[in-house]
């Protein structure tokens, strides 16, 4: 059964991958070229450095031609991975929390995922375009991320935890889980750090269409992958339909 769930979860990442690929060319790519326009033009308008009478040898530059076909190289493995540890994850919730069907709480388990290690880290920390940001700082920055999605999974499992434990109906365990989310939530964002490395200069149309499409990825393959697997998750636990029964023989 745990194999059939993670070739399932492969599969379907690799499909709901593919599909935010899709949805970061169309949407993402040209906010990334509008950014690297703007880090051409400052870079043109700065003098250009004196001659030390040594020759600098630079690799080869990525193409922006490269770089879109790496992105549905990215988004596909990203999908893989997260398939594969989705299926694990639900192997395991499978039976013991959540909604009684699999359809239902596969799509809960993503809601979950998404928001515990997508939402609640960009709020706090939003994506930026190429070029925005200190690159000495990048080490501190990348771990105060890391620290917001601990958080996140952190919250979640408080919350999982209290709502099984709060005696009453859907409404109390609903409202105490959710409390029980928001508070380890929101006192990891006054602790933490702010982090805000973007130029006075920059546009904030362009910067804040960026942060959307990079959330809205994530919102796609997360949406596709939780439909996709509810879906496969019921249909394969939907019984076979009995066989008709043999015709009774001609009387004589």
């Amino acid at each position: 059964m745990v194999r059939t769930l993670l070739v399932r979860g492969l599969l379907l990442g690799l499909l709901a991958g593919l599909l935010a690929g899709a949805f970061a060319f169309a949407i993402g790519e040209p906010r990334i070229d509008d950014a690297i326009a703007l880090e051409e033009a400052a870079a043109a308008a700065e003098p250009a450095p004196a001659d030390d009478g040594h020759s600098h040898e630079h690799g080869a530059n990525v193409t922006r031609g490269q770089q879109k076909f790496g992105l549905f190289l990215a988004t596909g493995l990203y999908g893989l991975t997260i398939g594969g540890i989705f299926a694990l994850a639900f192997a395991g919730l499978r039976g013991r929390v959540g909604p009684r069907t699999d359809g239902g709480l596969a799509l809960a388990a993503a809601g979950t995922a998404f928001a515990a290690v997508i939402l609640v880290p960009f709020l706090k920390y939003p994506a930026n375009p190429p070029a925005v940001g200190d690159p000495e700082t990048i080490t501190s920055r990348t771990l105060l991320y890391l620290a917001m999605i601990g958080v996140g999974l952190l919250a979640t499992a408080i919350a999982v935890t209290t709502s099984r434990r709060v005696p009453g109906g859907a409404w109390p365990r609903g409202a105490a889980a959710v409390a029980a989310f928001v508070v380890p939530v929101a006192v990891a964002y006054l602790l933490l750090p702010t982090v805000n490395e973007v130029p006075a200069e920059f546009p904030a149309t362009l910067l804040w269409q960026f942060r959307i499409s990079s959330l809205g990825t994530q919102a796609v393959f997360w949406a596709a992958f939780g439909a996709l697997f509810g879906w496969a998750a019921d249909r394969a636990a939907r019984p076979a339909s009995a066989p008709a029964p043999a015709a009774a023989p001609a009387s004589a």
